[in-house]
């Protein structure tokens, strides 16, 4: 019973400001790496920006310098503060964590449903 909550997502103008959230809850032992997907339309979904609990991350060159990923082991909530936004931003954002829902458990990849993003130009 794991569930991942997504939140933040909205409307904004070019050059403006959203902060995503992901909450994961449930049945959870530890977490891996959190990430952050999206998928405009007509597009393949792709890797936005990844962390994980040892702290490497990783971006798309498309959003580095603009977008910054941090998470709350606390609070098993990875966050995607992204800046200066372009109308190429939109997309529905998708979060996901790499799972162990146990300690004798394997580790899976679960995802959120998915929040949109729009930028108007």
């Amino acid at each position: 019973q794991v569930q991942l909550v997504e939140s933040g997502g909205g409307l904004v103008q070019t050059g403006g400001s959203l902060r995503l959230s992901c909450a994961a809850s449930g049945s959870i032992f530890s977490i891996n790496v959190m990430g952050w997907y999206r998928q405009a339309p007509g597009k393949e979904r792709e890797l936005v920006a990844r962390d994980n609990s040892g702290g490497s991350t990783n971006y798309a060159d498309s959003v580095k310098g603009r977008f910054t990923i941090s998470r709350d082991n606390s609070k098993n909530t990875v966050y995607l503060q992204m800046n200066s936004l372009k109308p190429e931003d939109t997309a529905v954002y998708y979060c996901n964590a790499d799972i162990r829902k146990t300690y004798s458990s394997s580790t899976y990849r679960y995802w959120g449903q998915g929040t949109q993003v729009t930028v108007s130009s």
